[in-house]
């Protein structure tokens, strides 16, 4: 039986250009900057200075708090700036930038890319290496994966959910990942089904990934309790309350979490990340990313060392199309345009004119929250925090749907963002009241 959500939804071009493209590994970037922020939650307290020698996989900068992450370095070099350098946002942050030489890696790091898949360490072992090597979400959230795995006392987690949907238009990057690391990406399952001691996950893809699932599926019958299941192609299911309402049925509570109906949600590229973390000793110092668009002369999949720049890839990728709108990172329906070269990941994308709301309740019957889009929108203009907060603007996911379906091409999600943007400033200023 082919699943899915029930309520909204879209289904946008698919627009899968590289989907029959092998990963490439890009060659080592000149220049890498590695900011201190690379997760949610706290920033890193960075702990190296400039003109120290550098070796890849080595510590830079330590996870300060509960909510926060190691960042390692991805390439061997030299320090060459410790100060604040623009990243993804548009702003100025901590980082560190690092001039690379060569590429000689910590010692305890396992480079040999044979599979290793009897597990040896114990729970509290996999959830301190976990933290130690920095894994973060990698569908987006940059969630510390060691905060996710620390459930509140009296929940109760019975399913692990694997997140193998990669629903955005255009990306590829987990796709070709599940048929190149299929069975390092099911040993990284089985740690976190001892760690979490979870008896079944998971793992939901969309049958327009036919040839991943066949593959996964013919795996996983050397690995009991994890099950992989057929999505229909629908956009956002690669949100969790929605992969989860596909999966299990179940609808986690506005302003809830997945522990709340007994499910944790990970990533396809997480489970590789926590497989090299646990059975290679090796840090996130690598990310496979789609560079893609329809003008671009050689869009791919890429594996990169993490603070690669832009401009690297767009280079990879045959160069910056003339006719190119925009660089987004992430996606064309969730990701941010890009005023600088200094991340990775880029699409395309552009604007149409704006014209007055119609009052056709498009955004209303798409959104997967049940929320009213252009409602939303309208109090965001006029700055009524109150309303919008009294609204439920925090259930809103940012998938897009609603800039995606409306035809009056209103600007609805960005101006969601700016209205809850607002609403955390309101709420700063009542803490200090």
């Amino acid at each position: 039986m082919v699943e899915t959500f029930t309520l909204g939804g879209i289904h946008p071009a698919e627009n899968k250009i590289t989907a029959g493209k092998k990963i490439i590994d890009l060659p080592l970037p000149p220049v890498v900057t590695l900011p201190a922020l690379q997760h949610i939650g706290t920033p890193a307290k960075i702990i190296v200075k400039k003109g120290e020698k550098i070796k890849t996989g080595q510590i830079i900068a330590s996870g300060e708090g509960f909510i926060s992450a190691n960042i390692h370095s991805s390439v061997t070099g030299t320090v060459r700036k410790v100060e604040k350098l623009l990243d993804s946002s548009g702003y100025k942050r901590m980082a560190v930038e690092i001039e690379t030489t060569h590429d000689e890696w910590m010692e305890e790091i396992d480079t040999d890319t044979k599979l290793v898949s009897d597990i040896s360490l114990s729970t509290p072992e996999i959830l301190v290496k976990i933290w130690e090597m920095g894994i973060v979400g990698l569908g987006g959230a940059t969630f510390p994966s060691h905060v996710k795995m620390a459930f509140p006392r009296g929940k109760k987690v019975e399913y692990l959910i694997i997140n193998g949907v990669e629903c955005e238009p255009y990306l590829t990057a987990d796709h070709v990942l599940m048929l190149e690391k299929g069975e390092e990406i099911l040993v990284g399952i089985r740690i976190i089904m001892n760690a979490l001691g979870v008896r079944q996950a998971i793992v939901g893809i969309e049958i327009n990934k036919a040839d991943a699932i066949e593959h996964l599926r013919t795996i996983a019958n050397k690995y009991p309790g994890i099950i992989i299941r057929e999505l229909k192609v629908k956009y956002p299911q690669g949100s969790e309350k929605q992969l989860i309402k596909a999966l299990i049925g179940r609808e986690i509570p506005s302003e809830g979490l997945p522990v709340d109906v007994g499910a944790v949600v990970f990533n396809v590229g997480t489970m590789f990340a926590v497989y090299e973390a646990i059975q290679k000793s090796k840090p996130l110092i690598e990310k496979v990313v789609t560079v893609t668009g329809k003008s671009l002369r050689n869009p791919g999949n890429f594996r990169i060392r993490t603070g690669t720049h832009v401009s690297e890839l767009i280079e990879a990728a045959g160069g910056l199309p003339e006719d190119a709108g925009k660089i987004i990172a992430g996606g064309t329906m969730m990701g941010k345009a890009l005023n600088s070269l200094d991340v990775p990941v880029t699409n395309e994308s552009g604007r149409k004119p704006v014209m007055n709301c119609i009052r056709c309740s498009k955004c209303v019957s798409v959104c997967p929250m049940g929320l009213e889009p252009y409602l939303l929108m309208a109090l965001a203009v006029k700055g009524m925090c109150e309303l919008i907060e009294d609204c439920n603007v925090g259930d809103c996911m940012e998938c897009g749907s609603c800039s995606y379906t409306c035809p009056a091409n209103r600007p609805l999600l960005d101006y969601i963002r700016l209205g809850k943007a607002r609403l955390r400033e309101l709420k700063r200023k009542r803490k200090e009241k």
